[in-house]
């Protein structure tokens, strides 16, 4: 019997493990259904989202303390790769607001945790507004937070603020008055503040991945969260953030990989479709889908093995700890990127000039992945991954790793 056709009209209560997977599952049947047809048009995911809120999910991440069922990293991960597997823009969009969340745990207060978390378990959305153009790095920030009486006043501009366009909260790093970055949790619907619908990536092309422009917008100090100092002292942050990145491009390639099955097993010429599934004996297609098996379920498994070593490094944060995550998460985010492209390539291999991926909505693994997996460069995961083990050299703590 189907989870989602028995779920309440505000959110679903999730008290296990267990319960998450098994939601993720059903609502993963559900959304693969139009996933080609939201991309082909371009169809904001807005019903989808909603059942997504219902179903609990969004509040999985919330610890037991405060309601919620405070699931396991690997768990997290699993419930993200699922989703992306059905439709990866739904598996992108959360990702941010999974990430405000662990900026809450490690720094929010117990009053601020408990009214923001309650509002997730509510069945809100927070989105991010992140990222800025024109800056001397990806990590600089001008948007300002400025003192008005007992609250503060944002002005600025963001791009890449994926989930915004559906989110009740916008979570946005600010840099206030004495130079320090902060995240102000700004209501959607504050005075001043516009969510610009101009993302038009060839991938991922539902996550609303648009930008967010603050004009003079107010903000309570009670929804201001210390951000900066969640990168000086060893958190989870940036690897939790890594390994739902890691996560989408794992279920990327997994969509990916099933379609090419189908699509070779059902086809007496590249571009008809017999229906009958038939064995497959020429050896370079059998050489092709063993060494992209190989490479998927290596990939499986390190995303699992990443979520062990954060679990670990969120029970004891200690600096080894937090090093050997971000490390874990690293691996298995360099290895998720290559096997996402490398899966949506095949399919063009496989099929050939003859017939046209996009007829069957093929195309868009290969465009999610490109896309997605240009969040942040693979090459400084290598980099960093060889000077832990050839130097013994953590690490550094930021949220690209």
């Amino acid at each position: 019997m189907s989870l989602i056709s028995h779920l309440p009209q505000t959110a679903a209560v999730i008290d296990s493990d267990a319960q998450a997977l098994n939601m993720a599952a059903d609502l993963a049947e559900h959304f693969k259904r139009d996933s080609a047809l939201r991309d082909r048009e371009r169809r904001l995911p807005h019903e989808e989202l909603e059942l997504f809120s219902r179903s609990g999910l969004w509040g999985i991440s919330v610890p037991k303390a405060f309601g919620g069922a405070g699931v396991s990293i690997v768990t997290l991960a699993k419930v993200t790769q699922l989703i992306a597997e059905a439709d990866s823009s739904l598996g992108q969009i959360p990702q941010n607001h999974f990430y405000a969340l662990e900026v809450l745990r490690v720094n929010g207060s117990a009053q601020q945790q408990k009214r923001l978390y309650a509002e997730v378990l509510a069945g809100q959305r927070f989105g991010n507004a992140l990222a800025e153009l024109g800056t001397r790095t990806a990590h600089d920030r001008t948007t300002r937070l400025t003192q008005d009486g007992d609250g503060y006043r944002i002005n600025g501009r963001k791009f890449y603020a994926t989930g915004a366009l559906y989110a009740q909260r916008i979570p946005t790093s600010v840099v206030d008055e004495q130079g320090v970055q902060q995240l102000a949790f700004v209501p959607r619907d504050a005075a001043g503040l516009t969510v610009i619908d101009d993302w038009s990536g060839f991938g991922q092309r539902t996550t609303g991945s648009g930008s967010v422009v603050f004009d003079n917008v107010f903000v309570s100090a009670d929804d201001v969260v210390p951000f900066q100092t969640a990168f000086e002292r060893p958190t989870t942050v940036g690897p939790l953030a890594q390994i739902l990145h890691a996560a989408i491009d794992t279920g990327i390639a997994r969509a990916a990989y099933k379609d090419a099955l189908h699509f070779v097993r059902t086809r007496t010429r590249p571009w008809i479709d017999s229906g009958i599934e038939k064995a497959v004996d020429d050896p370079l297609t059998l050489h092709s889908f063993g060494k992209l098996g190989v490479r998927l379920h290596a990939a499986e498994a390190l995303l699992e093995r990443a979520g062990e070593f954060l679990d670990r490094a969120q029970a004891d944060s200690t600096a080894e700890n937090v090093a050997a995550a971000s490390i874990a998460v690293a691996e298995a985010r360099a290895i998720s990127t290559e096997i996402s492209l490398a899966a949506g390539s095949t399919l063009f291999e496989l099929v050939g000039s003859q017939a046209t991926l996009a007829e069957h909505g093929l195309d868009r693994h290969w465009r999610n992945a490109r896309v997605h997996t240009l969040h942040d460069p693979v090459r400084w995961k290598y980099h960093a991954i060889g000077n832990y083990y050839l130097n013994d050299t953590n690490p550094p703590l930021r949220g690209t790793l």
